[in-house]
């Protein structure tokens, strides 16, 4: 049975845990503040958000009554991962594509490829093609298509791809040159972008760790009351 269309604050912080739980993994699950300060990072953020604790919070609870977010019980502080490949039936790498397109928006299999480096490395675009492929050609058996191959955008060499499950793709998408990321020959943006996603995944995975200090203590941190 296929899931109803995501909101894109449901596709937001979904995204979140799957990219956090690849690179980030020491700090995985999630609590609520890591969801959020991931959610609304200011990188590899297509389109960027600022999302309220509460507004990741209802997100959260959504995605629970679809089975792709689980609770982790015990504790102060409830902590949160996903469950997206058992629910969809899809491979990780599949999974990964995914969701970088939840949180990047439409990209090319070259720029997929480059962005998907910290959660998985594949050979080749042509590896990121097929499964591309794959998941635009899957069966209404297994709940039709993940996947749509977008008309080419004025002035661009490559088509690009987007993601099905917040439902048919914007039409705002169709005509819109891709700024996902940087061109293939623009090295030195891409590296300072690769450099910030590093720090802020280190910020991240320190929050992470502070929120279990305080658990493990105790105490409520500043301003949580």
């Amino acid at each position: 049975m296929p899931l109803r269309p995501l909101s894109p604050t449901e596709a937001r912080v979904l995204g979140t845990l799957m990219e956090k739980a690849r690179t980030v993994p020491d700090s995985y699950p999630l609590s609520l503040n890591a969801v959020v300060s991931g959610a609304n990072q200011k990188t590899s953020r297509e389109p960027l958000m600022q999302l309220s604790d509460a507004e990741a919070q209802e997100a959260l609870d959504e995605l629970k009554h679809l089975s792709l977010v689980v609770e982790s019980s015990g504790g102060r502080t409830a902590r949160y991962e996903h469950n997206f490949n058992r629910v969809l039936g899809v491979p990780d790498q599949s999974a990964v594509l995914l969701g970088l397109l939840m949180l990047r928006g439409p990209q090319t299999a070259g720029e997929l490829r480059i962005n998907s480096e910290r959660w998985h490395r594949f050979a080749d675009i042509s590896s990121v093609e097929a499964f591309l492929d794959e998941l635009q050609e899957r069966s209404a058996e297994k709940g039709g298509p993940l996947v749509q191959k977008l008309p080419r955008a004025p002035g661009a060499r490559e088509q690009r791809w987007a993601q099905l499950l917040c439902g048919p793709v914007d039409e705002a998408w169709l005509s819109v040159p891709s700024t996902a990321a940087p061109p293939p020959s623009s090295t030195a943006p891409s590296a300072l972008s690769s450099r910030v996603d590093q720090l802020e995944a280190e910020l991240a995975s320190v929050r992470a760790q502070m929120d279990h200090l305080y658990e493990q203590l105790g105490l409520s941190r500043p301003g949580q009351e």
